[in-house]
């Protein structure tokens, strides 16, 4: 199998509109809103990606393994 690249920038210049709209979607909730909603958003994300293999690596370098 490829290696698979993480951490790449896709966003490009839209990646401060995502972070604004990220923290957007957070304001005004309480700790354990947030974590639901962090939840819910890694979910529909993972199934919007739909490759498992990608998840399984995002997951990796997300704990820095």
């Amino acid at each position: 199998m490829d290696r698979i690249e993480i951490g790449q920038d896709r966003l490009g210049a839209a990646g401060d509109d995502f972070y604004a709209a990220l923290m957007a979607a957070h304001e005004g909730l309480s700790f354990e809103e947030s974590a639901r909603l962090n939840a819910r958003l890694v979910l529909l994300l993972a199934n919007q990606v739909g490759d498992l293999e990608v998840i399984r690596a995002v997951l990796r370098a997300a704990r820095g393994n």
